[in-house]
């Protein structure tokens, strides 16, 4: 019965030892080694500034560009006025653009137009608003200059294909004691756009607007470059240099109005993809005039004629006695002239106006109107010369009952019948020189392989991408500060105490405190009010015997020391 009591006893010994309560957080955290204290902090400060950075990403939103193509002066002006609008800004193009969150783009744009900005490098007639009182007049005249040049600089460079231009304007001093006044001259250099043309009637314009704001300023007198140094309006100052845009333009339309009237004809007889036709036009643009003029002469004697001009003179004289007669206005009066025929003959004429002594002469001049036509002939330019017409058409496809697919060529009555019809539709003319060529062959089809795309390569993947790498970093990023250092040392600050060692519960139970002064080099022996610690310490013998005997051994070879 005392064998089984003492067990008991024992472990109720054992429970009633002095446990070690667990230390605080804080405790625990001060308590941590200077590497994993530092860890710890390192990590939290990761994990805040990847909150932060999230936070401002996600509210920047996107950003759209304000302005392009500015110039240094423009964009520093801008980049000031947008630090105090409190508008955040970005750089691209290597400073040339700003660009602003979405949101704010059209605000700001007003705010900066009421600030005046963009101002520009080209500058026009504000020139003429800081004019200073004294200027001589060819000052005046040279600032008017350069505005009028910056002006039609603003006007050519909103075309959508120019990015820059300059103008440059030589206008003579006009003087009333100059004969001959000097007309002005003006030179256009443009830059243009990557990818970007000019047309015909773009250029025109450009000329007219120069020519037009300057006054007596000829439009011949207008020279217009590009930015390699190509002269845009050579072909004015030389017609006959070769066809020019618009000319170039009529024969494609040409050729192209004949073409689609084959396809539009042999389509429907020998199917869509099976057609292939090419129409060749020379035309002559060469400009020529006529002019004859052709006469007709009086038609019989009962022609009715119109007279441009009758010349009468007359003569008379008398071999007779002295003249006679009433002296007076009558007297002085010349005869009345006789009327001639047109084909009269002016020996019968002199003759009717002579008679008797007296001796006188009648001369008559009619000159009459000569029917005359003008012609003058102006053949039209554009005139077609001659057409070639080349036509090709696929050999003729046929499916068997099996669904095999077999092609035969056409007779030589179909190619025939099909020529005809080609001629007809191109208005064909032998003795122009036109000529109509049309042959069977088949066409070589080719297989286009479908290329698949790998995934990781598709568009709308690789935009899904570039949106989420940003959040996916940051959040890859926290998960390794906060696996890789936070976790470890909160791990460790909040891990339990490991239980105390057989060595260390003895320890603490056999205690300095608990033992009664004897001699020296003696333990001492405990006191009577100690049962409870002698009881443990039985316990503690009973249950791990060779560890209490190591501790003992311990203590003696220490005193023997």
């Amino acid at each position: 019965m005392d064998n089984a009591v003492v067990p008991a006893r024992a472990n109720a010994n054992a429970a009633a030892l002095p446990m070690v309560e667990p230390a605080g957080f804080g405790a625990r955290v001060a308590a941590m080694p200077m590497k994993t204290k530092l860890m710890f902090g390192l990590g939290l400060a990761g994990l805040a500034a990847l909150a932060v950075a999230m936070t401002m990403w996600s509210s920047q939103g996107d950003y759209k560009v304000l302005y392009a193509n500015l110039s240094d002066k423009d964009g520093g002006a801008i980049i000031a006025q947008l630090s105090q609008m409190n508008v955040p800004y970005r750089h691209a193009d290597g400073g040339a653009a700003i660009l602003v969150p979405a949101s704010k783009v059209h605000d700001a744009r007003l705010k900066l137009a009421a600030a005046g900005l963009p101002k520009g490098s080209v500058v026009g007639y504000e020139l003429m608003d800081g004019a200073r009182f004294g200027q001589t007049q060819f000052q005046e005249r040279l600032t008017f200059q350069r505005g009028l040049e910056g002006e039609l600089t603003r006007s050519i460079t909103a075309l959508a294909a120019v990015q820059n231009a300059r103008v440059h304007l030589a206008l003579p001093n006009q003087n009333g004691f100059f004969r001959e006044q000097q007309k002005p001259t003006a030179s256009v250099m443009l830059t243009l756009y990557p990818g970007r043309t000019l047309e015909r009637a773009q250029i025109a314009g450009i000329v007219h607007l120069v020519s037009s704001s300057v006054p007596e300023m000829n439009p011949k007198a207008v020279s217009v470059l590009d930015q390699t140094g190509a002269l845009l309006t050579g072909d004015q100052a030389n017609p006959q240099a070769g066809l020019d845009a618009q000319q170039l333009q009529y024969v494609a339309q040409v050729e192209s109005g004949y073409q689609k009237r084959i396809f539009e004809l042999l389509e429907p007889l020998v199917g869509r993809d099976n057609l292939r036709a090419t129409v060749t036009a020379d035309v002559d643009f060469s400009q020529s005039e006529a002019t004859s003029e052709e006469f007709s002469p009086n038609q019989g004697k009962d022609a009715t004629v119109a007279i441009r001009s009758q010349q009468v003179s007359e003569s008379s004289g008398s071999t007779g006695g002295a003249p006679s007669g009433v002296p007076g206005a009558a007297s002085n009066q010349p005869p009345v002239p006789a009327t001639a025929p047109v084909s009269g003959s002016p020996g019968a004429l002199q003759g009717a106006q002579s008679g008797g002594n007296s001796n006188n002469r009648h001369d008559a001049t009619t000159n009459y109107e000569i029917d005359k036509t003008v012609r003058v002939t102006r053949n039209a330019t554009g005139a077609i010369k001659r057409l070639n017409a080349a036509v090709v058409v696929n050999h003729r496809s046929s499916t068997d009952a099996k669904g095999k697919t077999s092609t035969t060529p056409l007779s030589s009555d179909e190619i025939a019948k099909l020529t005809a019809l080609v001629q007809e539709s191109i208005g064909f003319k032998q003795e122009r020189g036109d000529s109509v060529k049309v042959i069977n062959a088949p066409f070589k089809v080719e297989k286009i392989e479908k290329v698949d795309i790998p995934l990781w390569k598709q568009p709308e993947i690789i935009d899904m991408l570039r949106a989420a790498a940003v959040p996916a970093g940051l959040a890859l990023i926290a998960l390794i500060v906060f696996f890789g250092m936070i976790r470890p040392a909160m791990k460790a600050a909040l891990a339990p105490p490991p239980p105390p060692a057989p060595g260390q519960q003895l320890s603490a139970v056999v205690d300095d405190d608990n033992l009664l002064p004897g001699a020296a080099g003696a333990p001492a022996l405990p006191a009577p009010k100690s049962n409870e610690h002698l009881d443990a310490a039985r316990a503690l013998a009973k249950e791990n015997p060779a560890a209490v005997a190591n501790i003992v051994r311990g203590w003696v070879s220490g005193e023997a020391a």
